[in-house]
């Protein structure tokens, strides 16, 4: 009963989208392995069902659709364009298995070239439109803002390329910003390999899968970072009190100014943000009360490189956001071999919708 529940909701939301001008698409179950694993690393992995075809190679259950959508789009044009899917989506849940691992994705995906602050308000107002009455928090976040800060700090290309490549792993992220700050002290044993005229002499016989010229270009790395010395502590501050701005979003924007008079690197994208704030307010969204985390999209999927949004149960910090969505222009240029759309939308878990409509 629960499933056909699901399914029926999911159906009534993707018609919603239809009504607002999208074209229904489905994609395959079984996505390819190779395009995810290029996108994010082995780290997809932990989040997805991956198996053997014996004509397609390696595969993976549909972990989401925003992937599949985009490449499909890409390889018909980059012309602008509007769909919608509903199904099923699959992910491993070993940081919460209390909840599903299989479960009902309806989405939205608007390719657009006219106005980014725009489109990212349709997708915005309409979610909040199709919500509403439910007993939900909206909260929103600026993907872009943060990597125009980490684009400029006064670092080397290697640093600042780690930072961004772990920016969507918060963990990882500050245990690189406080390497590198100096805050964590070098440890004796990495000392030794970096003053070694050879570190290889005394290693001892190679195991594991790294061979000596994959550890001699690490030896180098680690060389030329402690080279480096460390980053600027007023830039680490800066960065710090960027990733704690938590605010409405009408102070949040004043204190993101306050941070771009000495951080000019995030100007253009808070100015994005503000052209954000009044086309979602010219669509009728209280932007007053909505409120808007720096840090907010971080540990969602990597594609996201601009606004991120969510609508999270209140009452309920066990489960995951209702509905998550943001902008990937990037990924329309990765997917696209050569081609590239500006793009945005997000997706709904409709058996929470249910759940939440039931009194769950």
């Amino acid at each position: 009963m629960t499933l056909a529940a699901n399914k029926a909701r999911a159906a009534e939301l993707r018609a919603r989208f239809e009504a607002a001008g999208a074209l229904p698409v489905d994609c395959a179950v079984l996505q390819p392995a190779e395009i995810l694993l290029d996108l994010y690393g082995e780290d997809i992995r932990t989040r997805a069902y991956v198996t053997s075809d014996p004509v397609q190679g390696e595969v993976m259950l549909r972990p989401d659709f925003t992937v599949p959508v985009v490449q499909m789009h890409m390889s018909q044009g980059a012309e602008p364009a509007r769909y919608t899917y509903a199904g099923e989506v699959f992910r491993r849940q070993e940081e919460h298995p209390e909840r599903a691992s299989e479960y009902q994705q309806v989405g939205y995906e608007v390719f657009d070239r006219t106005d980014a602050a725009e489109s990212d308000a349709e997708v915005f107002a309409l979610f909040s439109q199709m919500l509403e009455g439910l007993p939900l928090r909206a909260v929103t976040g600026d993907i872009g803002i943060l990597m125009a800060a980490v684009d400029g700090l006064d670092a080397s290309s290697a640093r600042r390329a780690a930072l961004m490549r772990h920016l969507w792993r918060p963990r990882r992220f500050r245990a690189l910003l406080d390497r590198f700050s100096g805050r964590v002290p070098v440890p004796p044993s990495r000392k030794a390999l970096l003053v070694a005229t050879d570190p290889m002499k005394d290693a001892g016989p190679v195991i594991g899968l790294r061979g000596e010229d994959e550890i001699a270009e690490r030896v180098a790395a680690l060389r030329a970072e402690a080279a480096d010395g460390p980053l600027a502590r007023e830039q680490v501050e800066l960065l710090e009190t960027l990733l704690k701005v938590s605010e409405t979003c009408q102070f949040a924007l004043e204190q993101l100014r306050d941070i771009a008079v000495d951080m000019p690197a995030i100007v253009p994208a808070v100015e994005r943000f503000a052209r954000r704030c009044d086309a979602l307010e010219a669509r009728g969204v209280d932007v007053a009360s909505l409120s808007f985390e720096a840090s907010y999209g971080r540990s969602s999927m990597e594609y996201y490189d601009g606004f991120v949004f969510g609508f999270v149960a209140e009452g309920r910090p066990d489960w995951p956001p209702i509905a998550t969505g943001g902008r990937y222009d990037a990924l329309t240029r990765r997917l696209g071999r050569g081609a590239e759309i500006p793009a945005v939308g997000g997706v709904i878990r409709a058996g929470l919708v249910v759940d939440l409509e039931g009194g769950a």
